[in-house]
């Protein structure tokens, strides 16, 4: 199905012709996660009205739930319809080592409006991932301080300890204090094979804030992945330990 090249009109078609709303490609692919992700909000609600399930995984490779998928991107207007539909705020996919739940990929990836609509919409702000961590535990993490401030306004815990026993203050700890460029090359570098090329660059998050940017390049010069991190570290210790102060 079309879902992902935002071609509406052979959606209808197809769905018109008796094609399951939620019937899988070749790869297990669903056409709802692929439009989820893509953020094609009218296909999403075009499926969703044929009868999609919002609570549905996807089968195809490291793919899970819609919702997450567009959490993850920070897709609002997806987000919205999902939830609109039925769409579980709080229901953690079942992908990878640490499954998580939309308010987890959101806030990894500093989305400060589609976090803010989850928690408006019902998500609870300690949802815990597979691992035990929080949202407010990789918005910390991440050095994302409008995150990390709209995660307590709505009553996140300031002091949650995942499986292995560390806070979001440890995690925000981790990072307080240093070269924002230094460690994020240095994450980079934990997934760079060798002979790869990294660069660094600077840009605006959606809360207006400052994060640094490390691209790895493949030797042909195509973008093999990207690690980010905030620069609101120490902003974020003192938030927690305002918060967590006897």
């Amino acid at each position: 199905m079309e879902a992902a090249s935002g071609d509406t009109e052979q959606v209808r078609r197809l769905l018109a012709g008796g094609l399951s709303p939620d019937a899988p490609d070749e790869d297990g692919t669903t056409a709802l996660y692929r439009a989820a992700v893509q953020g094609e909000a009218d296909i999403v609600r075009m499926l969703l009205e044929a009868g999609a399930d919002p609570n549905r995984e996807s089968g195809g490779d490291v793919e899970g739930l819609p919702l997450c998928g567009a959490a993850c991107w920070g897709h609002l207007d997806a987000v919205t319809v999902l939830l609109d539909a039925g769409a579980d705020p709080d229901r953690r996919e079942d992908v990878g080592r640490s499954a998580m739940a939309p308010l987890h990929w959101a806030a990894s990836n500093a989305h400060l409006t589609t976090v803010s609509t989850l928690l408006a919409r019902g998500a609870d702000p300690d949802v815990r991932d597979s691992a035990g961590g929080t949202a407010l535990a990789r918005a910390a993490g991440h050095g994302s301080a409008a995150v990390v401030r709209a995660l307590l306004d709505h009553g996140a815990d300031p002091a949650p300890t995942d499986n292995l026993g560390h806070t979001p203050l440890d995690h925000a700890r981790r990072h307080a204090g240093r070269d924002p460029e230094a460690e994020v090359l240095a994450l980079a570098g934990e997934r760079a094979p060798t002979g790869r090329r990294v660069t660094v660059r600077r840009e605006q998050s959606e809360g207006g804030e400052v994060q640094v940017v490390a691209e790895v390049w493949e030797a042909a010069g195509d973008l093999r992945s990207e690690t980010w991190l905030g620069i609101g570290h120490a902003e974020i210790v003192r938030l927690l330990e305002a918060r967590t102060r006897p």
